[in-house]
């Protein structure tokens, strides 16, 4: 594996879950395949759990890690080909990949959706530079369109606490107060698709995600039919992605509180666990007394994000 960015990139998903939980039983089982070698995350966008659970798993593995916060500490640079440099930009982004692809041996790339330009991002320009120019293998920290170790470790989560064969799994769309991007919820749906679950979709009218990663899943508009006899409720916000009017791309065009996910939605499912990715904005996204209750397992989920990113940089060590 070379690059890992959808969920066709782990290969057969029984082997990749066997993986992960062969990693979490022995975290440092496979260090030998590190050492030597180093991981360069880089980060045009804040993190939290991307930054700490990137760099842990490398150090189980044995690597070095660099890390780069592109807008702190760092020429700032531009990524248009063509322009004239003028401005406040003093490195262009086709010197800098594969500068940075002397000092390293694998990069991790976390960067954001602008959501001004729909064909820009969904083309993932700044991540497919890193692709084409670095001469690494390269791995998405969560992208314009995709949050892929977010997804795994979801995935991993299910799988511990499902109580059923297949789980109801439930994508909720809930209010927000900034426009945020599509990444998660489209690599949610990714990878509950190629998942063995009953897999539904709710958000208000006009909030369709791109077709390329929901296919075929079921997208229900009622919030509480969705809901009903659900194992699994993944609530998260996204902006406008401007399927079904492009000129609504980015923006928030919806603020319906009550889809803010209480108790008396909790309610409508089947004793449902509460997921979601972190940071949660309370009294938006969630109410305090479903986040703090014991069906919430947003602490277990942001733990497996260590062990979802040690498997995608186990294989890529393998292939070197």
């Amino acid at each position: 594996m070379r690059t890992f960015i959808n969920v066709e990139d782990i290969g057969p998903l029984d082997k990749a879950m066997a993986e992960a939980f062969e990693i979490k039983n022995d975290r440092f089982k496979y260090q030998h395949l590190g050492k030597n070698k180093t991981l360069m995350m880089i980060f045009f966008n804040n993190s939290l759990r991307t930054r700490l659970s990137t760099q842990k798993a490398a150090l189980n593995l044995g690597m070095n890690v660099i890390v780069l916060d592109v807008n702190a500490g760092a020429w700032k640079l531009e990524t248009e080909r063509g322009v004239i440099m003028d401005g406040d930009k003093s490195e262009h982004l086709l010197e800098a990949i594969p500068v940075m692809g002397c000092y390293c041996d694998m990069i991790g790339v976390r960067s954001f959706a602008g959501l001004t330009d729909r064909e820009y991002d969904y083309a993932e320009t700044v991540l497919q530079q890193f692709i084409k120019y670095s001469g690494k293998p390269v791995f998405a920290m969560e992208t314009a369109t995709v949050h892929p170790l977010q997804a795994f470790a979801d995935l991993i989560t299910i799988e511990e606490y499902k109580t059923v064969k297949r789980p109801k799994v439930v994508l909720t769309w809930a209010p927000h107060c900034r426009a945020l991007p599509q990444a998660v919820p489209n690599s949610f749906a990714q990878w509950m698709r190629a998942a063995d679950v009953d897999f539904v979709i709710t958000h208000p009218e006009g909030y369709e995600l791109d077709p390329k990663f929901v296919g075929h899943a079921r997208v229900e508009y009622d919030q509480r039919k969705a809901f009903e006899g659900a194992d699994f409720i993944y609530a998260k916000n996204w902006s406008n992605p401007g399927v079904t009017n492009a000129a609504d791309y980015g923006k928030i065009t919806s603020r319906d509180m009550s889809w803010t996910v209480d108790e008396e939605h909790m309610s409508w499912t089947n004793n449902g666990k509460f997921m979601h990715c972190l940071p949660v904005r309370r009294g938006l996204i969630v109410t305090d007394d479903v986040i703090e209750s014991p069906n919430s397992i947003v602490i277990p989920e942001a733990a497996n994000r260590e062990i979802s990113c040690s498997v995608v940089i186990k294989r890529m060590l393998e292939n070197m």
